[in-house]
């Protein structure tokens, strides 16, 4: 078997319809499990035209986030909001794994396998998600959705550190903590199909967001940098915006997460909602 050519991965990249680039993913991930498990190279090739953008369908219409509307799960359109959001997550997460295996080559061996699997996995999710859709009479691109994904995908594509700190540790790690309660939601609402969904994805997610602990820690390493300060400045200012408790602490310590980085991101939270309060005027000497 033939090791896996950056190009083939830009190519992946770039295609634009939904369900044709989750295939691909689940290809190429599949190809680099069996290469992996043989010792051979999983991927070959430098590339130095990856794309800014990867490729999109027509729908769904981007917008800012704050236009999208919130809704309950206790109705059918609300449920299915959720699920059109889930969707264009994972559509988003396939990107920023091929991603992070075309753009950032010659890192040490496991990490194009590592992120391979992670483009696999949200291939599979993207497919169960747009199925359920269509089980409940929609589809992908049927209601708006948000470029926060990219957009910091775009923000971290100068270094690989910067993308494994902020990326699988800050944003996907976020859907640790809001997955459990929307479990439980769907259960409520009597929709167990959904749920079970959302269940092997968080499931999955686990390991992902541990994928990105890893490989943050080992940058760290080959540059002999310490952890916790780069953590710490990465987070100050503008990127503290995406910190919100309430934190799944037994899911992110089963993601690789140490105590003191649980605490240091309740308090990188903590100073950034100061710092807002206090640039709005709000009295927070209680």
């Amino acid at each position: 078997m033939t090791a896996i050519e950056v190009s083939e991965i830009v190519a992946a990249l770039a295609v634009a319809e939904p369900r044709a680039k989750a295939h691909a993913a689940i290809a190429l991930a599949s190809r680099a499990q069996a290469l992996s498990a043989a010792g051979q190279p999983v991927v070959v090739g430098v590339n130095t035209s990856v794309p800014t953008n990867p490729g999109r369908p027509d729908k769904p219409e981007l917008v800012n986030p704050s236009s999208l509307a919130r809704r309950g799960l206790g109705s059918q359109a609300g449920r299915v909001a959720l699920l059109h959001s889930l969707a264009h997550i994972e559509f988003n997460a396939i990107d920023l794994a091929l991603d992070a295996v075309a753009r950032f080559r010659g890192q040490p061996a496991g990490y194009d396998s590592d992120w391979l699997r992670v483009a696999g996995d949200e291939g599979q999710h993207f497919l169960l998600v747009a199925d359920r859709l269509e089980v409940l009479g929609s589809f992908y691109g049927a209601l708006p959705a948000h470029d926060g994904l990219w957009t910091m995908a775009r923000r971290t594509e100068h270094d690989v550190l910067v993308r494994m700190a902020l990326v699988p540790r800050i944003l996907e790690a976020r859907g640790l903590d809001v997955a459990p309660p929307m479990i439980e939601r769907l259960e409520n609402a009597g929709d167990s199909e959904s749920a079970a969904i959302l269940q092997r994805i968080y499931t999955d997610e686990i390991t992902h967001v541990a994928v990105g602990n890893r490989w943050f820690r080992s940058v760290c390493e080959q540059r002999n940098l310490d952890g916790a300060d780069v953590f710490r400045d990465l987070l100050r200012g503008g990127h503290s915006v995406w910190l919100r408790g309430p934190y799944n602490d037994a899911a992110r310590l089963q993601a690789g997460f140490d105590p003191a980085e649980l605490a240091l991101i309740r308090e990188m939270e903590a100073e950034y909602r100061s710092a807002q309060a206090a640039n709005h005027g709000v009295d927070t000497s209680g």
